[in-house]
């Protein structure tokens, strides 16, 4: 209306018809939609694939571990494309292009299923994982002794949610016996208050999602890779959404009758 009050005052009537052209101008051109769209169906770099001889081995560790929106509009901004990531859905929406889903475990292609276990350290970033064939107390004393390792001095509050296996009879007398180790068990129905939950939708992205695995050491092996390369680029994990940033002031108009 500002605006409509400012052309009537400087043109009288005849400013205040469509002058065309108004608008936000689109941010991308139809020519470099289709750069979009093939991304999805180029191979991602710095995730784990499959080589000549069968193995699985990370090509590159530069770029992006697999096709998210993130993924893709960090990748179309280098190849000179400004565009956004709500965007990026669109166009990928629009087009019927779909990107890369996840999923919470890995089963092999001769149907046997594999755990991962792991234990964010949020001082750092850095994650301890191992895969297992089960969630049993022994597998889940066998991390424990993993963070124990990686952590050789002071104690460790490790939170976990109520899991038969963690506070299980066997359990108990490891726990004697590793008196550094303490157990913070969170609410029932409130995993959102551990951050590693978090961690796991960022391995799944790296590791497990879209690939077809042969047997569970190639789960082993991108599980392997895909933590090398996240604590390589960790950062410090702070529980809580940031500060929103600070509104510009804006103009102020002194209206005179």
């Amino acid at each position: 209306m500002r605006r409509w009050l400012h052309r009537f005052n400087r043109s009288g009537l005849e400013c205040l018809e469509d002058l065309g052209g108004q608008g936000r101008k689109p941010r991308i051109t139809q020519a470099e939609r289709p750069h979009i769209i093939a991304l999805v169906k180029r191979p991602p770099l710095g995730r784990p694939r499959r080589q000549a001889d069968g193995a699985l081995e990370a090509d590159d560790e530069s770029g992006p571990p697999v096709w998210t929106l993130d993924g893709l509009t960090e990748v179309a901004r280098k190849d000179g494309i400004e565009v956004g990531r709500s965007q990026v859905r669109r166009i990928l929406l629009a087009e019927g292009a779909r990107w890369c889903r996840t999923r919470t475990w890995a089963r092999s292609n001769d149907g046997e299923k594999t755990w991962v276990h792991g234990t964010l350290r949020v001082q750092d970033g850095k994650e301890v994982t191992m895969t297992a064939a089960s969630r049993n107390s022994a597998f889940y004393q066998q991390i424990l002794q993993r963070v124990e390792n990686a952590n050789p001095a002071g104690d460790v509050y490790v939170v976990t949610d109520n899991l038969s296996s963690h506070p299980s009879v066997s359990t108990r007398p490891w726990h004697e016996d590793h008196p550094r180790i303490h157990h913070v068990f969170i609410p029932v129905g409130a995993c959102w208050l551990n951050l590693q939950e978090a961690w796991w939708r960022l391995l799944r992205k790296t590791a497990l999602a879209g690939q077809s695995f042969a047997s569970p050491d190639e789960i082993e092996t991108a599980t392997r890779l895909s933590t090398t390369q996240l604590n390589k680029r960790a950062r410090p994990w702070i529980w809580g959404r940031p500060a929103p940033p600070t509104r510009p002031l804006r103009r102020r108009y002194t209206y005179i009758l």
